[in-house]
């Protein structure tokens, strides 16, 4: 008995089978079970042996985890990713809300500096009024004095009132030219912030506290007052 057994030990064939992930893999891939085949019995014998390669490969191995190895570093990628859009994001806030404040501060001086050129040109201009005004006044005088007289007075002084009331029209209108112009006096109910009252008579012919007459013209310049007006005031008989 013992010659037969050893003969048919070495009559054996060995059969591997391959798994379907083997079957795919290099030739050099070892099977996970061995198999052999007694060709004088026709009995196929599988070994219960696990191969070794298999046992010891771990779970979590780079085999295993093809998806993992490849899918870590594109994580981190797009962690990295958000970050920076988020730094980008917070960046561009702060960078706009620079922007408005310098352009909210370049509102305020372009205000300021216009309200200082129109507070600066008024001032001066009222300056110049100022001066300008008796001037005017002489020449409205000589003009109201030398009208009563007109008629007897040679043609050479005619022409020469007549150059006067010229240069007093001239003058008038390039005052108002300026902005500067009279206040409204005859007629007017008294107000004390532009007329300035220095005779006062009683009369049925005007309400009380209107102006009868107007003996020194007032300017303004828009709201700013140059010189008040100096006016006769009606009052109660």
């Amino acid at each position: 008995m013992a010659p037969d057994q050893n003969d048919k030990q070495r009559n054996r064939i060995p059969i591997r089978f391959l798994d379907d992930d083997e079957s795919n893999s290099a030739p050099n891939s070892k099977a996970a079970h061995m198999d052999t085949v007694d060709p004088d019995n026709d009995t196929i014998e599988f070994s219960s042996e696990p191969d070794e390669e298999a046992t010891e490969r771990p779970i979590g191995s780079a085999e295993t985890n093809a998806d993992d190895t490849t899918g870590g570093p594109a994580t981190a990628e797009l962690v990295a990713t958000r970050s920076e859009l988020k730094r980008v994001q917070a960046e561009n806030t702060e960078l706009n809300d620079r922007l408005a404040r310098r352009q909210a501060d370049f509102e305020n001086y372009r205000k300021r500096v216009d309200r200082e050129r129109t507070e600066t040109y008024s001032r001066v201009v009222a300056d110049i009024a100022a001066k300008l005004l008796p001037v005017l006044d002489n020449l409205k005088r000589a003009l109201e004095t030398e009208a009563s007289v007109e008629a007897s007075e040679s043609d050479e002084f005619r022409h020469f009132l007549s150059g006067v009331d010229l240069i007093y029209k001239q003058l008038n209108g390039v005052l108002e030219a300026l902005g500067v112009k009279p206040i409204a006096a005859v007629g007017e109910q008294f107000n004390p912030h532009i007329h300035e009252a220095v005779v006062t008579e009683a009369t049925d012919e005007f309400e009380p506290d209107t102006v009868m007459q107007e003996i020194v013209a007032g300017y303004r310049l828009g709201d700013k007052l140059i010189r008040p007006a100096l006016v006769k005031v009606a009052t109660r008989n």
